[in-house]
C-alpha cells in the first residue's frame, strides 16, 4: 500500500487534562511521559523507522489551535508512521508555524524520515507545556487509519492520543501522537533502561 495515499488523516477530538481520565498505570505511563518518544520506542524494538505520509502548509484550523499556535495561523503540517519492527506503532501528526521555522529551525520542514523528536530532544533549549489526552473511536479520523492500515482495533474500540506545545529557542510547535493498536502502551511490558534521544 502506498501510504502517502492516506495523508492528510488529521485529529479532530476533545482534548482534555489527563486527570479527568480513567487510564491504566501502563497507558498513563506513556501518555504522560514528558521524554523522547522515540528514545522509548527505539529501546522495545531492534529496528525503528518513521514512514513520511506528507506535510504541506495550511493554516492552523480552530480546533487544532492553542495558546501559542492561533487559529489562521500558517503552519507546515507533518504526519508520519512510526514503526517498531515493521508494525505501525504510533501516528503523529505536527504543526510548525511557519513564523518558528527561521534560523536553524528551517531544518525542522526537512526533515523527511528523520525523527522530529529526536531532534527536538537533543536541543537543550527544548521546553515542553503541559500534555493533553484524547481517545479515538473506530469512526474517528484515527480508526479509518488503523482499518486502512489493515490493523485489529482494540477490543474496546478505544485509542489514545497525546498532544503538547514545545518551545524550541523561543519557538512554539504542536505535536500530537495516537497508539495505534499494536502500541507498547496498550501492552503489559517493564520498559527497560533508555535514553533520552
Amino acid at each position: 500500500m502506498n501510504l502517502q495515499t492516506l495523508f492528510p488523516v488529521t485529529l479532530s477530538s476533545y482534548w482534555c487534562d489527563a486527570s479527568t481520565c480513567t487510564l491504566s498505570e501502563q497507558l498513563q505511563s506513556w501518555l504522560l511521559d514528558p521524554n523522547s518518544l522515540t528514545a522509548r520506542l527505539k529501546s522495545h524494538c531492534q529496528q525503528f523507522r518513521v514512514e513520511l505520509l506528507g506535510q504541506w502548509v495550511e493554516s492552523c484550523q480552530a480546533d487544532e489551535a492553542v495558546t501559542l499556535i492561533p487559529c489562521g495561523e500558517q503552519v507546515l503540517v507533518r504526519e508520519v508512521l512510526l514503526f517498531c519492527d515493521e508494525k505501525p506503532h504510533v501516528f503523529a501528526r505536527s504543526l510548525l508555524p511557519l513564523s518558528s521555522l527561521t534560523g536553524a529551525e528551517q531544518a525542522l520542514a526537512n526533515l523527511g524520515t528523520q525523527s522530529l523528536g529526536q531532534v527536538l530532544f537533543n536541543n537543550p533549549s527544548l521546553e515542553r507545556q503541559t500534555i493533553a489526552v484524547a481517545e479515538f473511536d473506530e469512526n474517528s479520523t484515527v480508526g479509518k487509519l488503523v482499518e486502512q492500515l489493515k490493523l485489529s482495533m482494540l477490543p474496546h474500540g478505544k485509542l489514545w492520543g497525546r498532544r503538547s506545545v514545545f518551545i524550541l529557542e523561543n519557538k512554539p510547535l504542536m505535536v500530537a501522537e495516537v497508539f495505534l493498536p499494536d502500541a507498547i502502551a496498550y501492552q503489559q511490558i517493564v520498559d527497560t533502561e533508555y535514553t533520552n534521544v
